[in-house]
């Protein structure tokens, strides 16, 4: 363990460097970016992507991937705005059906890559089609919406988005964020999760039931995705069917960008954290100096290769040392 902590240090600590450098330079050269609706606007962009990146870095520890994770986000609030506007259900119990969609898809997923044994990339990308056109067949690709702060049910925004000022969303993201960090680095879930992105054989051969626990891990971002379509429907309030792909490559990039190897193994909530709130100020520092939404494409796609780059770098400086020290041994 001790080991691993040293390794990912210095890519998280790089990313949060990253993250006051892009915070100074759009202070200094962007209009109006040290306001206080600049940050009510990047924390609201935060919330959902880093619900999607917290469950999604559990996947890619293990040393697998979710590509459905967008598209399972807003199936989850489509249907959820179809139960609350069409059958009159009340909202509270939408919103905890829409999690179990969420938590659902995720255990359709970890049955496949466990039992059928297909591919985590193909198993997920599947997944991600069926949610995306299962969400327009039960709408009849009608767009869905849930109460904005005028409605009834205003209390949905006040609770999830923000109170006046308050960000209460942020208060969500903390407290999730705190739990997901003690079932990562305090229980066997998380320790089996670590075991299973450096060496699954071994897993299995020491007796532990390594499939089982995959799947688990499959849940729990199903699980993550539902909690962030709950917190997509209170920052948009409109749902449109069939979309979301693309929110599962935001979150992935964020935790690529936060130090979290995508071979498994090596990884920390807390870098996702910081990687998500780069992509978040980088879009929104980049629309305060005026640069429209391709250069904001264009700018996180280098950082995200940039970040690949650093993550193979530091793969190979491990690998080399493991030789180097087996060398060793066997001269000794």
């Amino acid at each position: 363990m001790t080991d691993i902590i040293k390794r990912i240090q210095p890519q998280k600590f790089l990313a949060l460097g990253a993250l006051v450098i892009l915070y100074v330079f759009f202070a200094i050269f962007g209009q109006n970016f040290v306001s206080t609706s600049t940050h009510l606007n990047i924390l609201a962009q935060s919330y959902f992507v880093g619900f999607l990146a917290i469950g999604v870095t559990f996947v890619i520890l293990s040393g697998g991937i979710d590509l459905s994770i967008g598209t399972v986000m807003m199936c989850s609030a489509v249907v959820g705005g179809l139960l609350y506007r069409q059958f009159d259900l009340p909202l509270w119990l939408c919103l905890i059906i829409v999690v179990l969609i969420g938590t659902t898809f995720g255990l359709f997923n970890g049955l496949m890559v466990t039992k059928l044994g297909l591919p985590p990339f193909i198993s997920t990308l599947g997944t991600m089609m069926i949610a995306m056109g299962l969400g327009s067949i039960l709408t009849n690709t009608r767009t869905q919406s849930y109460p904005s702060l005028l409605e009834a049910d205003a209390w949905f925004g006040r609770v999830f988005l923000r109170e006046g000022n308050f960000p209460t969303g942020a208060v969500w993201l903390l407290v999730i964020f705190i739990l997901a960090m003690i079932l990562l680095n305090k229980t066997k879930l998380g320790r089996y999760t670590y075991a299973i992105g450096s060496n699954e054989e071994a897993v299995r051969l020491s007796g532990v039931n390594a499939s089982s626990w995959k799947c688990m891990i499959y849940v729990i971002s199903g699980f993550f995705a539902g909690v962030a379509a709950i917190f997509f429907a209170a920052a948009y309030t409109a749902i449109i069917p069939g979309q979301g792909q693309g929110n599962e490559l935001q979150a992935i990039a964020a935790v690529v960008i936060g130090g979290t190897s995508l071979a498994g193994g090596i990884g920390s909530l807390s870098g996702t954290i910081i990687g998500v709130f780069i992509m978040s100020v980088l879009r929104t520092g980049l629309m305060s100096i005026g640069l429209p939404a391709p250069y904001q494409n264009f700018f996180t796609g280098v950082v995200v290769i940039a970040a690949v780059w650093l993550d193979i770098q530091r793969t190979k400086r491990a690998n080399q040392v493991k030789k180097e020290k087996q060398v060793v041994q066997k001269t000794a």
